[in-house]
């Protein structure tokens, strides 16, 4: 039976854009596991820093499914989810295959290597997206390889390397992405636009940021906190563009704790940060296009509102659509 390789590692690439701008510093990365006969076992994906990798996500879920054991359900820290796997496997998963949008990991970070827990655990067919250029975490290939494992690299590699994008841009210099949210009909204004769940990921977004860019007016009219209390996380720093230095001092952003607050009329001051998301509509979009890496709309499935955004649609390479939200969640990127 012939396998299409590519169709397992899309199911590992649109479970890893669910949390792409949510798991900085570490890259968005999706695993898919395959048992025995083929059948899919697990799809999942890295959620946040520090927490389980991709890898160790779906292996947890492949095992839970073959052994009913819902003990490993409960466990949440990466360290005791590979000692439960390693004391507990009994070679479950050696004809399996896993499929990965990234090389797993060869080092002990803030979690146990990826790379020990699949060759222990005997795996021994490994899919591999795109390699890892960052050299602490990299050769996870070679070691697979040197346990009796097959590594097929490059599967997908061109979207792999899409989602891996922003993670490298981190290392280089800096990642810059821009999020609106609209209405069906194309409308910005007019209270709330998106779900509470989309509103949720925006504020684990902005929790990981350095910083977030907002335009003067959008300040002075909607009075914005911009902090990310929904996920009880930190407020980012802010760069208020505007020519006038002139603001109401009672607006909340400037009392939110433990944050700088700059207004400038120019974007110099983001040289000093790595991970920056920018909001707001068109009109500020055709301040910082230049400078913008990927683009994040949230589209809500409802009409209202007045103040129309207008892009160029044709401009942009779509890089995910997720329609299993409440909203429709578009990653996209300006067509070179």
């Amino acid at each position: 039976m012939v396998i299409d390789h590519n169709f397992y590692m899309q199911l590992a690439l649109d479970e890893a854009w669910k949390y792409q701008g949510l798991t900085y510093p570490n890259p968005a990365v999706g695993c898919c596991v395959l048992g025995e006969h083929n059948e899919i076992l697990a799809v999942e994906a890295h959620h946040k820093a520090g927490e389980p990798h991709a890898e160790v996500n779906a292996l947890k879920q492949a095992y839970y499914k073959l052994t009913n054991d819902n003990y490993i359900l409960a466990l949440q820290d990466s360290a005791d989810i590979h000692t439960h796997l390693l004391s507990n496997h009994n070679n479950i998963f050696q004809n399996a295959k896993l499929y990965s949008t990234l090389e797993p990991c060869s080092h002990y970070g803030k979690t146990p290597s990826c790379t020990n827990l699949i060759a222990e655990l005997g795996i021994k067919e490994v899919y591999i997206g795109i390699n890892d250029t960052n050299k602490k975490a990299a050769n996870g290939s070679m070691i697979l390889s040197m346990n009796d494992c097959m590594v097929y690299s490059e599967i997908l590699q061109k979207e792999s390397a899409a989602l891996l994008l922003p993670f490298n841009k981190t290392l280089e210099n800096r990642f810059v992405f821009f999020k609106w949210a609209q209405r069906l009909n194309g409308t910005t204004n007019g209270g709330v636009i998106s779900s509470e769940k989309s509103r949720r990921d925006v504020h684990a977004m902005r929790d990981v940021s350095d910083l977030l860019v907002i335009g003067g007016g959008t300040v002075r009219e909607d009075r914005p906190t911009l902090d990310a209390r929904l996920v009880d996380g930190k407020a980012p720093d802010v760069l208020i563009l505007s020519r006038s230095k002139e603001f109401d001092e009672t607006i909340p952003l400037f009392h939110v704790a433990n944050r700088k607050v700059y207004i400038e009329n120019s974007l110099q001051i983001l040289q000093n940060y790595k991970n920056i998301m920018i909001e707001g509509s068109s009109k500020m979009y055709a301040l910082v296009r230049d400078i913008v890496d990927y683009e994040l709309c949230y589209i809500a499935p409802s009409f209202g509102g007045s103040e129309v955004i207008s892009f160029d649609t044709e401009k942009f390479e779509f890089l995910n659509v997720n329609k299993e939200s409440e909203d429709i969640i578009v990653w996209m990127k300006k067509r070179i």
